[in-house]
C-alpha cells in the first residue's frame, strides 16, 4: 500500500485547508493515457473518494484517494514532497526502502 510521508501529509492537510475541505477531502491519484499511449498519473484535491477509490490515511489525517489503476501501481510506493529548483515544493513519488 502506498506510504505517505509525514512531510506529504502536512502538505496535503496544508492543500485541502485552503480548499475548504480539509476534513474529508484528500489528494486523489488517478491513471491517464498521454498522447504517446504511456500511462501517466493525474493528481488533484478532491472533496470526497470517487466510487472505487481506495483511501490511505496518513497518520497526520491527510486523505489519499487511489484510483484502482492508481493504487496498484502505486502499491510499493512513498509519496513524499521535496523542493525543486525554485525552492517551492512538489509531491514525489519514490520506491519503498
Amino acid at each position: 500500500m502506498l506510504a505517505v510521508t509525514e512531510a506529504a501529509a502536512e502538505a496535503i492537510s496544508a492543500l485541502t485547508a485552503q480548499g475548504g475541505i480539509e476534513q474529508e477531502g484528500g489528494l486523489r491519484f488517478a491513471m491517464q493515457s498521454s498522447s504517446d499511449s504511456q500511462a501517466a498519473l493525474a493528481l488533484s484535491v478532491a472533496p470526497a473518494p470517487a466510487e472505487g477509490d481506495q483511501v490511505v490515511t496518513a497518520n497526520e489525517g491527510a486523505h489519499v484517494f487511489l484510483e484502482q489503476q492508481a493504487a496498484d501501481y502505486l502499491s510499493d510506493k512513498v509519496l513524499d514532497v521535496q523542493p525543486d529548483a525554485d525552492g517551492q515544493l512538489s509531491f514525489a513519488v519514490l520506491e519503498q526502502a
